[in-house]
This record gives C-alpha cells, sequence and structure tokens, in this order.
C-alpha cells in the first residue's frame, strides 16, 4: 500500500496538498482490486478519496486518463474527479480521485434504463471538447482480443463478424461499461475505470454491456437493458455486435480466470445458441 507522501506527483490538486499536510491522519482501507491495479480508499476525517496504483502487468498511460477524465468531468459527465496523478517508487503509475460510492449489486428495471441513458450520454459527448491528443484509436481485435492468434475457431469468427459489422471508430467508448464499473451512492451514479475509454464503435460498447448484464445478472434483464437502445440502433445491429462482444468473453474465459456462479455457463451457453451468428460448440 503507497505511502501518499512517497508518490511523486506530476501534477497535484490542493486536495493532494492537503493530504501530504495531513499524512499522520490518513486512513488507508484497501478496497476490492481488479485485475490491472491496487486500489485504496483514503480519509481525512468526513473526506475520503481513491488511491489507484497500477502495480500489476497493465501499464497504461495514466496521464491521458487523468486528462480525459478531468475533461469529461469538467463537462458534467458522471466520472470521477481526478485530484491528481504520478509515479510510486516502483515507477508505477498512481491516480488520485474522489469517491462516489461501491459498485451497483441491486438492479431494478428503471435503474438499467438509466445506465443506458448515461451510457447514451458518453457517446454523444462532443469530441471537440477533448484535446485531440486523447483521441485514442485502436486496432478493434487487437486491442479487446488478446492472445486471439491462438484460437483459430474464435479468430475466424470474429475476423468475419467485423468485416461485416461496419464498424465506426468515431465516438468516446467507455470499453468496459458494466456493474462493477458504476459506483452508487444516494440514488447517483459515478462511472470508473476509464483505462479502455477511446474512439470506438458505440454499438461495440452498449453489446459488451448487455452480454455481461445477461450472464451476471439475468437474461431477462439482459433484454429490459437491451431494449433500451432500440431506438438507435436495430435488433440486428444490436444482434452483431451482441456476437462480438460475447467472443471477447468465450476468449477471456480460456485464458483467464473469470468470475462464475453457478448459472454462468448455462447462460453463456444460451448466447451462443440463440444469436444467429454463434453456436455452443464455442464453450
Amino acid at each position: 500500500m503507497n505511502s501518499i507522501s512517497e508518490i511523486d506527483w506530476k501534477v497535484k490538486s490542493k486536495v493532494v496538498n492537503t493530504l501530504l499536510e495531513n499524512r499522520n491522519k490518513l486512513i488507508l482501507v484497501p478496497l476490492d482490486s481488479g485485475l490491472e491495479a491496487e486500489v485504496t480508499k483514503v480519509c481525512l476525517e468526513e473526506s475520503c478519496f481513491v488511491l489507484k496504483v497500477w502495480n500489476r502487468s497493465s501499464k497504461p498511460n495514466i496521464e491521458q486518463q487523468f486528462k480525459l477524465l478531468k475533461t469529461l468531468y469538467d463537462e458534467g459527465l458522471p466520472v470521477s474527479q481526478p485530484y491528481g496523478w504520478g509515479l510510486d517508487k516502483e515507477a508505477n503509475s498512481v491516480l488520485l480521485m474522489s469517491f462516489n460510492g461501491a459498485a451497483v449489486t441491486k438492479i431494478n428495471e428503471s435503474k438499467l434504463i438509466s445506465l443506458a441513458k448515461i451510457l447514451t450520454s458518453i457517446h454523444d459527448f462532443p469530441l471537440n471538447c477533448l484535446e485531440d491528443t486523447l483521441f485514442n484509436k485502436h486496432d478493434f481485435i487487437n486491442y479487446f482480443y488478446s492472445e486471439i492468434e491462438e484460437h483459430e475457431d474464435i479468430h475466424l469468427l470474429i475476423k468475419q463478424l467485423v468485416d461485416i459489422s461496419h464498424m465506426k471508430q468515431d465516438k468516446l467508448i467507455h470499453g468496459d461499461y458494466n456493474l462493477g464499473n458504476i459506483l452508487e451512492i444516494e440514488g447517483r451514479y459515478t462511472i470508473i475505470d476509464w483505462t479502455n475509454g477511446q474512439l470506438g464503435d458505440p454499438r461495440y460498447d452498449i453489446a459488451w454491456s448487455i452480454v455481461l448484464i445477461s450472464i451476471y445478472v439475468s437474461q431477462r434483464y439482459g433484454d429490459v437493458y437491451r431494449s433500451a437502445f432500440l431506438s438507435r440502433y436495430t435488433k440486428e445491429e444490436i444482434e452483431l455486435f451482441e456476437a462480438i462482444a460475447c467472443l471477447r468473453w468465450v476468449l477471456l474465459n480460456r485464458i483467464a480466470v473469470l468470475p462464475k456462479g453457478k448459472e454462468t455457463i448455462a447462460r453463456v451457453q444460451n448466447i451462443l445458441k440463440n444469436n444467429v451468428h454463434l453456436n455452443e460448440t464455442l464453450i
């Protein structure tokens, strides 16, 4: 766990200075961390913040992420407020942000519609508000499908589906919009973890979130959530991009240890069976 005073702050706000001045009064509480970084809750009296340290294999550009978050926050999108970034003693990138509650766990139809509207607002964000240096655009398959060359069945199919999708990379996308990256406190939502924020196709962003809700919550709620986007996109478009997104889950399941409940695989099999672009032999 990093000490605030041991960080080489490249950009710091008054909040960082206040924490440094009161370093002996800080309360540090480890939070659930993902595969990429260590996360700590930092509290000074009644004010709390989040310190994220990328001390694992993932090494994203945190200076860029800081600038993106600041722009989105200043323009009114529901993201964490960034207070500073720097490097720890091992040269791992560090980001200090506002504390915005806990991940969404309880779901209902009204909440799903609200979350769909937030995702749509991200896709509608005017790109002229962003610096040119924040316009990340990646090769879609290489970026989202790590080690796919070793899985020929998925590789051939994903190339076919991407070819017919007429994919566009002209909107801001989150890249990993899921309930674990949506915080809730007193009825307010905050979208976190912008490591995969980039120029992309909103249909993929939407499809990935639909697939994860269908797998980890229920097919019924996946259907409810999907319906919120059908005024913008056709059922056929969404189904195609859900196939593309589901293939990513299948690939990740082969190369990593994903969270699974007793119904997880059955739900994935159901998606594979009912999507016209997929088949059950993939899992």
